[in-house]
């Protein structure tokens, strides 16, 4: 993947799409169009079916678009309560078509989940330039996205804090001169519990993140280090290296958030405050940087920066991210279904904390392996991995 800057973006203002408006990237991509002077306009907002926070937004914003993906929870919506200009939209076929208008310069990305690569699909189509803050989409079908991304001209930037600091971090040097790309990790809220106490670890706890405010899976995807599997597979495809190049690091402070190592021994890291505005900020700027509201690292103050390995037997999920990485094909659609549905399962009591890893080690070593799948196969083997899942955890 490229880096440069071939056509530098000009000073006029750019239209946003923004999908997944109302979760936690969605709310800090509108404090970056906000904080933007006018250089970035929300013109379409997005939600599956928080209906009350999406017409918050539209009125305080006034986008020409707002979509409900969900057709049953559009009903909630009260049309003579739009802003004048504002029209509404429903369901997902809608938004495939909106995000194709020639009049959005960027998408972001930031639907939850395996649901997110439908639109994010779409986008590319069309030759968007997407901010890419939905990691399954590369998780699931890492290969096609970034063939179709080739093929039409569409662009991808990650929003993830990790990749986003890979992205800029790699530009100080070409792909043949990459030696090992390092992504750290919080090490979440159970870095230092007793490893035989994680089997009675409780939702709550498991929500209650050292260092970052997000949604509830990714938060506890950050506790069993499942996201940085997913991530170690995102990162695979976006920057196309091989397994092998890839690493792991536990930094609590969550200040570096990844690191390029060159062949020459240079290490190129990117630090700023745990603020995911800065790195949306920067995928919405790119190739140029833009002035925005993220916070700034204050260097009067003592810092202090610890790296340490990551415990295999404390954190297992990462040994799945390896082998899906490598091994490539089904095993990211694989990992990632099954993980979400287990997720949820441990969220709705069904499942334990380390039984999250357990049953996701078991539905990636049993699936039915496919090399190089179409995105029906990519469909089909989501599905088939949810089940199993399901299955399991009613034994």
């Amino acid at each position: 993947m490229q880096f440069s800057a071939s056509v530098p973006i000009d000073s006029a203002s750019l239209n946003v799409a923004v999908l997944g408006s109302t979760g936690s990237i969605g709310s800090s991509t509108l404090d970056v169009i906000r904080g933007s002077n006018g250089r970035l306009v929300p013109f379409l907002l997005a939600a599956h079916r928080s209906t009350t926070a999406l017409l918050a937004q539209a009125q305080a914003c006034r986008p020409r678009w707002i979509v409900v993906v969900d057709p049953a929870a559009a009903g909630e919506i009260d049309r003579a309560a739009l802003p004048a200009g504002t029209q509404l939209a429903i369901g997902p076929e809608a938004l495939d078509e909106l995000v194709k208008s020639p009049e959005i310069d960027r998408v972001v990305a930031a639907i939850v989940g395996a649901a997110g690569l439908r639109s994010t699909w779409a986008a590319l189509e069309a030759g968007k330039t997407v901010a890419l803050a939905n990691k399954e989409t590369l998780v699931m079908a890492g290969p096609l996205v970034m063939r179709l991304a080739e093929q039409t001209g569409g662009k991808i930037v990650p929003v993830d804090s990790e990749h986003s600091a890979i992205h800029q971090a790699l530009r100080a040097g070409s792909a043949s001169e990459v030696s090992r790309i390092v992504l750290t990790a919080s090490g979440g809220p159970f870095r230092l519990r007793p490893i035989e106490t994680l089997v009675s670890v409780t939702s709550a706890e498991a929500l209650q993140h050292p260092t970052w405010s997000m949604g509830p899976k990714i938060t506890i995807d950050s506790a069993t280090m499942m996201n940085k599997s997913l991530e170690l597979i995102e990162a695979r495809w976006l920057f196309d290296v091989p397994a092998e190049k890839l690493g792991v690091l536990v930094h609590p402070q969550s200040i570096v958030h990844s690191m390029v190592e060159f062949i020459d021994g240079s290490v190129m890291a990117q630090l700023s405050p745990p603020d995911m505005r800065l790195p949306i900020q920067y995928a919405l700027g790119y190739p140029q940087r833009i002035a925005g509201p993220a916070r700034r690292f204050d260097f009067s103050k003592n810092t202090s920066l610890e790296f340490e390995p990551p415990d295999p037997r404390r954190f297992p999920a990462l040994r799945l991210g390896y082998e899906a990485a490598a091994r490539g094909g089904t095993s990211g659609c694989v990992l990632n279904a099954a993980n979400e549905e287990a997720v949820r399962g441990f969220l709705a009591g069904e499942l334990r904390f380390t039984d999250i890893v357990e049953v996701c080690a078991r539905v990636l070593s049993e699936h039915p392996f496919q090399a190089d799948p179409s995105l029906d196969d990519i469909r089909r083997i989501d599905a088939w991995a949810r089940q199993e899942v399901v299955s399991w955890a009613c034994v």
